[in-house]
Formats: structure tokens, C-alpha cells, sequence
């Protein structure tokens, strides 16, 4: 697979919590340099980087991140913030106890809640596949897709994984038709990317595969 194919599935992404504006912009120019489908940015630097970007790339941000944990309306407050301010993709993590618990309606309407704040945005859901059993991700999976978001996503690369190629084939799997798949968490090599494509990821979550680029002859002329 052509590198510049699959580099139009990456959201370039920098949440460290040390980000700097400067390191913000070094992501931005890298991802419209190199033509990613979006950079995903922490929520504080989003009017900025909207402002600065000017149309041409679209910015994604994380609401609820890295644990999940907040309120439905905190995070609802986030997202319409964060589309106010520019973003025009939103990656929201579940509150994973509440899954543990069993509280799958809970979820289902936070996730509808989050997805019209969202107002016509796209909404990515992640839902942390380190921390579940399959047969916690197969019901993510049902929940997702009925909840009406456009994405499921594995991993914040917040916690003890990343995104595995078992993951991406089960959601594949179970998730609706017209849901897609982000992988996100630990995708350091070209191999790995095409192969989270092949298995059905529609996105891929790194910073690795243009730091690749930039470090070796491929990139040259970009």
C-alpha cells in the first residue's frame, strides 16, 4: 500500500500533557504537510489551531480524556465547546465502570447526548480494549452502533495498550455497517498500519508514521 494512502487514514496526534503551542504547530504543519485525514490536539489549543490551520486540515480534539470518568453533561459541555472553537472531529472515551456495571443504557444515551452535541461533527468513541473482556467490547461494539456514532476507537494510549490487530478484526466483526473502526495506541511502522487497515480500520491514531517519514528518504521531496 502506497505510504501516502495510508498516511490519509492517520489522525496526527500530540496529547501529551507537556504539549506546547509550539509543539501544537509543529503537529499541524506536519499533518497538512503530509496530507493526514486530521491532528488530534488537546481541547485547550483548538481555537488556535483552527485559527491557524484556516480550513485546511481538520482539527479533532478528546473530550472526557484519558479515564472517562467525567459527567455526561461535563462532557457534553466539552464537546459543544470544542466545536465552537473549531474542531471538527470529536474522540470521547466512555465511562468504563459504568460498563463494568453493567449500566449499558447509561452509556448508550451518553453517547447519543455527546453525538448531537457533536451537531453533524464527527464522533469517535473510545472505549479502552486493554481494560475490557470480549465480551465487553462485542457489546461496545452494539452499543456504538446503536448510539449512532460514526466511529468506535480502541485505545487513548493512555493506559497499559494500545490498539492489537485481534481488536480491529472484532470490531469489524460486530460493530454496524455504517460504523468504522479507529485504531489507536502503539502504531509504530508502516507493516502495522497496513496491516490495521487491511483487518478494517478506517483510521489509525500515531504520530510515528510521519516521524518515520521525516526521518528517511521517503519523505524527501513532501
Amino acid at each position: 500500500m502506497d505510504k501516502n494512502t495510508v498516511l490519509k487514514t492517520v489522525d496526527h496526534t500530540l496529547l501529551g500533557v507537556t504539549s506546547t503551542w509550539a509543539e501544537i504547530q509543529a503537529i499541524l504543519d506536519d499533518a497538512m504537510k503530509y496530507g493526514t485525514a486530521s491532528a488530534c490536539i488537546p481541547a485547550a489549543f483548538v481555537k488556535r489551531a483552527a485559527d491557524y490551520v484556516a480550513g485546511k486540515l481538520a482539527i479533532c480534539t478528546v473530550i472526557g480524556f484519558p479515564n472517562g470518568y467525567n459527567t455526561t453533561a461535563v462532557k457534553v459541555f466539552e464537546t459543544k465547546d470544542a466545536i465552537a472553537n473549531g474542531a471538527e472531529e470529536i474522540d470521547m472515551v466512555i465511562n468504563i465502570g459504568d460498563l463494568k456495571d453493567k449500566r449499558y443504557q447509561v452509556i448508550e444515551d451518553e453517547i447519543r447526548s455527546i453525538h448531537e452535541a457533536c451537531g453533524g461533527k464527527i464522533l469517535k468513541v473510545i472505549i479502552e480494549t486493554c481494560l475490557l473482556t470480549e465480551e465487553e467490547k462485542i457489546k461496545m461494539c452494539e452499543i456504538v452502533t446503536n448510539a449512532g456514532a460514526e466511529y468506535i476507537k480502541t485505545s487513548t494510549g493512555f493506559s497499559k495498550g494500545g490498539a492489537t490487530f485481534d481488536d480491529v478484526a472484532l470490531m469489524r466483526k460486530y460493530i454496524g455497517a455504517e460504523v468504522k473502526v479507529k485504531a489507536a495506541g502503539g502504531i509504530s511502522s508502516f507493516d502495522d498500519a497496513e496491516k490495521f487497515i487491511s483487518l478494517g480500520a478506517e483510521r489509525l491514531g500515531t504520530s510515528r508514521l510521519i516521524k518515520i517519514m521525516k526521518n528517511t528518504d521517503t519523505g524527501a521531496g513532501y
